[in-house]
């Protein structure tokens, strides 16, 4: 591993990058590869790493209409956990979870992975029942979580406030392995990774169209770049997934909203750990360079639009004042919005298609980024093998035809 004196990166960081060495290559699409990814977000570029990696495919491309991370990788406020209600869930999520702390020795890239613990609030007598089931559940699937008094919850995160407010805090669920990491740090790791074992990451090139044999199976892909031929077509492009898929003549029973974030002026470490709220619509962590990272619940109407509507960032804004009254006259800097995908049950599709080659990854809702390693990681295998892994096995299209569904709607954490 290069390593580099304090002096040489200060020198470093003041020539304006001249002379830095690109972390990734800029690759020309070729005439055709063995696998085509469309995508080029923290899913994707994963799923070409493993691919390359752990099933030794490596004329890869991945396709990014944009640059790399510019999707809902880098537009999320980057919490992780896998505190989910199902066994199903609860496999693939922890799954994540487990490869999220050695991600950054696997990658030699740092991630900045802060398991800090990840608090989800209850304020009235159903979110307490609905907490304590998640509790037990998730014991019973293997997965770490603990029931919390409310003066437990505010001795774990001392600035909470439990008392005088219109939601009273009546306790809290912890997982203590949930936290954080960089997520533009998780994109470049993946895409340094998988270029080394010979992926081409392509950006700028944005999928138009998806051509078929006569016997149904994918031929080509058509881009702003060319013509590209696979004989396999992974998709993993978020919000747009449904628009692509469409393409091929694939439906698939998606919504997509917008769902806002924000961030605050920079401020000294205050706030130890990750709290949720769903009934109240917000969520709070504080990032490295100590902006206090907020999120809100989605937007009520569709759309394709990267921002979304004020009082929906205004209602965030006002529980999180509630929730922790020494904010209140903290500065927000910005705010963004990504492009969430939603199924009816609240769960991704991780799987084959009915068209032969065509493979896809979609529907996280809000869950995309803290499952980033282990849906690339199970996609990857199903691309590879053409069949699922045993962990994203139940998470097919065909479920939502015969009435196997994996309901998460309640420990989504917001609303959507």
């Amino acid at each position: 591993m290069q390593r580099f004196s304090a002096l040489s990166l200060l020198k470093a960081g003041l020539s304006g990058q001249r002379g830095w060495t690109p972390q990734w290559r800029t690759a020309e699409p070729k005439a055709a590869y063995d696998a085509i990814i469309v995508g080029g977000g923290g899913h994707g570029l994963g799923t070409a790493y493993y691919l390359a990696k752990e099933h030794q495919l490596t004329n890869i491309a991945v396709l990014e209409k944009g640059w790399i991370g510019g999707g809902n990788t880098g537009r999320n406020t980057t919490i992780i956990r896998s505190n989910y209600l199902f066994g199903e869930s609860a496999a693939l999520y922890d799954h994540a979870v487990k490869l999220w702390e050695t991600l950054s020795q696997t990658l030699n890239y740092n991630v900045m992975f802060s398991q800090r613990g990840v608090l989800m609030l209850a304020h009235s007598v159903h979110d307490v029942q609905v907490a304590k089931r998640h509790v037990h559940a998730n014991r019973a699937n293997g997965v770490d979580n603990e029931w919390l008094t409310p003066q437990a919850a505010q001795a774990f995160c001392p600035l909470l406030n439990i008392g005088d407010i219109r939601y009273p805090v009546l306790g809290a669920a912890l997982q203590r392995r949930g936290g954080t990491a960089r997520h533009d740090a998780v994109a470049w790791g993946y895409a340094r990774a998988a270029d080394a074992l010979g992926v081409d990451i392509i950006e700028n090139c944005e999928v138009t169209g998806i051509r078929r044999y006569g016997s149904g199976a994918v031929q080509s892909v058509e881009t702003t770049r060319g013509l590209i031929r696979a004989p396999k077509i992974g998709v993993a492009a978020a919000g747009h997934t449904s628009v692509i898929m469409k393409m091929a003549g694939v439906g698939l029973p998606l919504e997509s909203y917008p769902l806002q974030a924000l961030v605050s002026e920079p401020i000294k470490p205050v706030f130890p750990c990750v709290v949720m709220s769903n009934t109240i619509h917000a969520y709070i962590s504080q990032s490295d360079k100590g902006e206090l990272v907020i999120g809100a619940g989605t937007d009520a109407y569709t759309s394709y639009t990267q921002r979304g509507a004020l009082h929906i960032s205004g209602h965030a804004l006002e529980a999180v004042c509630e929730l922790f009254p020494m904010f209140r006259r903290l500065r927000m800097l910005r705010n963004w919005g990504g492009i969430v995908d939603v199924t009816p049950d609240r769960s991704p599709i991780i799987g084959k298609t009915p068209v032969p080659g065509l493979y896809v990854n979609c529907g996280w809702g809000t869950g995309g980024f803290k499952a980033t390693p282990g849906s690339a990681h199970v996609f990857a295998w199903t691309i590879a093998h053409d069949e699922p892994h045993p962990i994203n096995a139940p998470f097919t299209l065909e479920r939502f035809r015969d009435g196997n569904l994996i309901d998460e709607a309640a420990a989504a954490a917001v609303a959507h």
